[in-house]
């Protein structure tokens, strides 16, 4: 069965990485909720998509904070903005998480203000509440650039699952795009699957900083003997939803059977699970052929899209809507009823 993963909780009806979208991701019938985490000055992990938070929280109003704008270099890319490592965690856990993106999603953004940034400790013990066994995919933001600044993530992730109960706890996943810190966490025997995640493009942070130029791309990371030799040290590999999709014949849509997907038939020959990010009804991510009027916020044949990638039997989906990707899942699995015009 392919897993449904709350991307930064139910992302696309609150707030990502609040409290609210954790707890509406759960309710909802995720089977995991996947949070990136960063650190703070003092060395607390906390659930924000970026180090740079100007976009989901108010800091940008807060008078207090004016003097903490600047602007860094992050895995080659110049920011300006208010990063979570120059603030202590008491001083973070005074602002309030904002939507991402309010023009596409005013409903998310009406919560605005409502939810407190959370720490990872916090999440984990909403998973430890939850009615149900819900697991935990944390993604590992930024290691290298994190470790020359002073912040060991391997080390920091591992003390703070060990300090929960979470090390060698059968719900925990870690993913991360560099494999360094997956090996990291590894060799300190933290418990868990460990994933590796790829960008269509590109070359890892780790790579880039020890090979320059020579640093191997992703894309090269997915010849067959390439997967074959992750397989030795990881679980699973993490993809987008382009290189997921690559080569599918658009007629196969419109169908009700399996889609051949190259890279999750490749990945899984290896002996590698394969996920795929992220799921997304809005007219503005969807493939030209699924769009629906006009709106780029407006919702497209989004259950056509979802089903079909769930049909190429992928292991996992990461989904800003809970709810619509599990029920895509139901329709493809034959235990939930389609919307108009779906397949």
């Amino acid at each position: 069965m392919t897993l449904v993963i709350a991307h930064r909780g139910a992302s696309g009806h609150r707030p990502e990485h609040s409290r609210s979208a954790y707890e509406l991701a759960i309710a909802m019938g995720c089977d995991a909720i996947e949070p990136d985490l960063v650190p703070t000055r003092d060395g607390v992990l906390v659930l924000r998509h970026e180090n740079e938070v100007s976009g989901t929280t108010d800091v940008a109003d807060r008078r207090e904070f004016a003097d903490r704008r600047t602007t860094k270099t992050v895995d080659g890319q110049v920011q300006t903005g208010w990063f979570t490592e120059d603030f202590t965690w008491a001083e973070l856990q005074t602002l309030r998480t904002r939507e991402r993106l309010p023009a596409l999603r005013p409903a998310s953004a009406a919560h605005d203000g409502e939810d407190p940034v959370l720490r990872l400790e916090d999440l984990l013990a909403m998973l430890d509440d939850a009615p149900r066994p819900v697991g935990l995919v944390a993604e590992v933001k930024h290691a290298t650039y994190f470790e020359q600044a002073g912040f060991p993530m391997a080390a920091m992730l591992d003390d703070a699952l060990g300090d929960a109960g979470w090390r060698q706890d059968e719900r925990l996943t870690v993913e991360s795009f560099e494999k360094g810190v997956l090996r990291d966490l590894r060799s300190r025997r933290t418990g868990g699957r460990l994933v590796y995640l790829q960008e269509a493009r590109g070359s890892a942070a780790d790579e880039v900083a020890s090979h320059g130029a020579l640093a191997p791309s992703y894309a090269s990371e997915r010849s067959d003997e390439a997967l074959a030799e992750l397989a030795t040290e990881f679980n699973g590999i993490s993809v987008d939803l382009r290189t997921l999709m690559a080569g599918v014949d658009t007629r196969a849509v419109e169908d009700r059977g399996p889609i051949r997907s190259a890279i999750v038939d490749r990945a899984h020959d290896a002996g590698l699970a394969v996920f795929t990010w992220t799921l997304r009804p809005e007219n503005r991510f969807l493939p030209a052929p699924l769009r629906r009027g006009g709106d780029v916020a407006a919702h497209g044949d989004w259950e056509r899209w979802f089903t079909s990638i769930v049909r190429t039997g992928v292991d996992g989906v990461f989904a800003d809507h809970t709810d619509l990707a599990v029920r895509a899942r139901s329709v493809v699995a034959g235990t939930g009823p389609g919307v108009g015009g779906a397949a």
